[in-house]
């Protein structure tokens, strides 16, 4: 799913703005997240360090903010019929997610954030470190380090660094 909705974005952009825009902005999404900026610098050409640096930016700018306003947002959506029942369904998900991050607190927001599979990233650790209650100070710099693993077992995987590392 995460490829064919970078596939999609690289397709509408490319060619109206910089390649690295673009990389940019798929690390910014939800879902997508770095997995899919690095796919997408990938297929781009974008070079392996510059690609590093630009998805590990895009991927954790959104992280602060929901950390401090999530609650809030949800609080005042779950006001509209319209959007309290996604809210409602957004929560309930990740709380169920959460079970994993629990036993654990830090080592398991940690392993979660660090995991680059769909459902886990740095927006998902966010929003269960906020329904959690873990502080800012304490969530940020964990979620900061579980994006820059993620990221380094992304660049191994999209830029075929296992051939370099003697494996596969």
């Amino acid at each position: 799913m995460t490829e064919a909705i970078t596939d999609y974005f690289v397709a509408l952009f490319q060619g109206s703005i910089p390649k690295e825009l673009i990389v940019f902005i798929i690390s910014m999404f939800p879902i997508l997240e770095l997995r899919g900026g690095m796919i997408a610098a990938k297929l781009l050409g974008v070079q392996l360090w510059k690609a590093f640096i630009i998805c590990y930016i895009g991927n954790i700018l959104p992280i602060p903010f929901i950390l401090l306003f999530i609650r809030r947002i949800f609080k005042f959506l779950k006001k509209f019929r319209a959007t309290e029942k996604l809210v409602n369904k957004i929560e309930l998900r990740s709380m169920r997610k959460s079970e994993k991050v629990r036993h654990g607190r830090n080592l398991g927001l940690l392993a979660f954030v660090a995991t680059p599979l769909p459902g886990t990233g740095g927006w998902t650790g966010a929003l269960i470190a906020s329904l959690l209650d873990i502080r800012i100070k304490t969530s940020f710099p964990i979620i900061a380090l579980g994006v820059f693993i993620a990221n380094l077992i992304m660049s191994v995987f999209s830029y075929g660094l296992l051939g370099l590392l003697g494996v596969g």
